[in-house]
């Protein structure tokens, strides 16, 4: 992918019972820093105290000095890494948001998005709340302390249920760390554990990395209650078949991380082998765009017979927040992440493999960049259907008119591009791929909205407006 087109979600992780929380919490926010990069934060209690440390920036850039390891002491951690899809890149953003409720404090970790938070954030303001951030997750943490439940724990189930939309939430009070995960488990979240401690993380990856080992996912609508006497697993919602994001699976997933008991990586690679059973092209090469088309290039080419090859190396040490001063080096920007191996290239028919196009700006640049290396033929072959609805789940997808694919014909993308040819996965080889034998009621199915406008949840919020919007109407009334 390219970062002018899908943004990634967020990652929580958390740590029940070990006396190095913080910098077991720190190297599993390591690993999930694919899931945002823009900032980061980890809450300790220490028996007495709750201790914050948010972070505007990478994990790696902050929470490896001991010196800030120092300040986070105690045997329970709850830490976020974020990119924002509700509200702006600012400090008081920054989770896992911490609040003093009267039975205590409590700090919660959120990934995933909330289709009516606005809604909810006009009634909690409306009945006097005070916001602090500009997160939905903020107005979990309202409804947690309004409830008149008498346990912490009923407390978050009764806010649970005026909840909409996709969220896996990672929760830390005194004596608690609390793991949810939605009614349709849109969002993962699995529980591990390691010497003893306990253990939330967003992904699979994240536990290997500290060397504990994975007890199981946590379910559909699960509440998971770690605290010293063990593990209590409360099941509040009617019992509704599991729908993970497909997206987890084509791009926002480590390669390494296992979701849903599949290994991302090996699904990656059979969308690409089933793209070539679909669209098989006459091509001396397959050339992948890195990182994200590596896995899917490698399975077109093994059934394809097609030799692999990395005709684009990129470079992994240039950041988001590079400064781009002038026209001249805008124009430059593309070659900043990508540059083309011309040896590798010249002369060849070529197969580009990525997994999706989205305003398809970007694609335009690396088609050309191609050509200017002298290939011969250039054709695209997309591990994943066109996306042609945006999300609300807490992918930051474009508008419907930014969306190539909701506005053009592939044969128009294609010419856009300058391709000699085009092809997306069809939706059926994308449910083949993942194990079963097309979309329908017998099968198991994704959180498919992107392709399909299928979406699962009631989208309270989608015809209100943007939250900015929203908090200038409440700032006039």
């Amino acid at each position: 992918m390219y970062a002018s087109s899908l943004k990634e979600e967020c990652g929580v992780f958390g740590v029940f019972g070990h006396p190095d929380a913080a910098a077991l919490t720190a190297l599993g926010l390591h690993a999930l820093q694919h899931r945002g990069q823009e900032s980061a934060g980890i809450v300790t209690f220490d028996g007495k105290n709750f201790n914050n440390e948010p972070y505007l920036g990478l994990v790696g850039d902050h929470f490896t000095k001991s010196s800030v390891i120092d300040k986070l002491p105690g045997e329970s951690a709850l830490g976020h890494v974020r990119y924002s899809t509700t509200g702006e890149t600012t400090l008081k953003n920054v989770q896992p948001l911490f609040a003093d409720l009267l039975g205590g404090g409590i700090a919660c970790a959120h990934n995933g998005n909330l289709t009516n938070g606005i809604q909810l954030r006009h009634k909690l303001v409306k009945e006097g709340a005070i916001f602090q951030s500009t997160t939905d997750t903020e107005a979990f943490i309202h409804l947690i302390a309004r409830s008149k439940e008498n346990s912490i724990i009923k407390k978050v189930i009764d806010a649970l249920f005026e909840l909409e939309g996709a969220y896996s939430i990672g929760a830390l009070t005194n004596k608690k760390l609390i793991g949810i995960r939605d009614p349709l488990g849109i969002r993962p979240l699995v529980l591990g554990e390691l010497n003893g401690a306990k253990i939330i993380a967003s992904e699979t990856c994240a536990l290997d990395i500290i060397g504990a080992k994975l007890i199981r996912e946590i379910d559909n609508g699960e509440v998971v209650v770690i605290d010293s006497k063990g593990i209590k697993s409360y099941k509040p919602f009617p019992k509704q078949t599991v729908r993970p994001c497909i997206f987890e699976y084509i791009y926002f997933a480590r390669p390494d991380s296992i979701i849903g008991g599949k290994n991302v990586y090996e699904c990656r690679k059979e969308m690409g082998r089933q793209l070539s059973k679909e669209y098989p092209t006459k091509a001396d090469i397959v050339i992948p765009v890195p990182d994200s088309g590596v896995p899917a290039a490698l399975g077109y080419s093994e059934a394809s017979n097609i030799p692999f090859n990395l005709g684009i190396i990129r470079n992994h040490y240039v950041g988001r927040t590079f400064i781009e001063p002038t026209q001249t080096i805008r124009q430059l920007g593309i070659k900043l992440k990508h540059n083309a191996n011309k040896s590798i290239i010249k002369d060849k028919k070529i197969v580009l493999i990525d997994d999706s196009i989205v305003r398809g700006t970007t694609a335009i640049k690396i088609v050309q960049m191609m050509k200017d290396a002298g290939a011969k033929e250039v054709h695209m072959r997309i591990s994943s259907p066109p996306i042609k609805f945006p999300d609300y789940y807490g992918i930051d997808t474009p508008t419907i008119d930014e969306l190539i694919a909701a506005k053009k014909s592939i044969k128009e993308i294609e010419k856009l591009l300058k391709l000699d040819s085009l092809h997306f996965l069809s939706l059926d080889g994308l449910y083949k791929s993942m194990g079963y034998n097309n979309r329908d009621n017998n099968n198991p199915q994704f959180t498919d909205h992107c392709f399909t406008g299928d979406y699962p949840t009631r989208l309270i919020d989608r015809d209100v407006g943007s939250l900015n919007n929203q908090l200038s109407l409440l700032n006039e009334n």
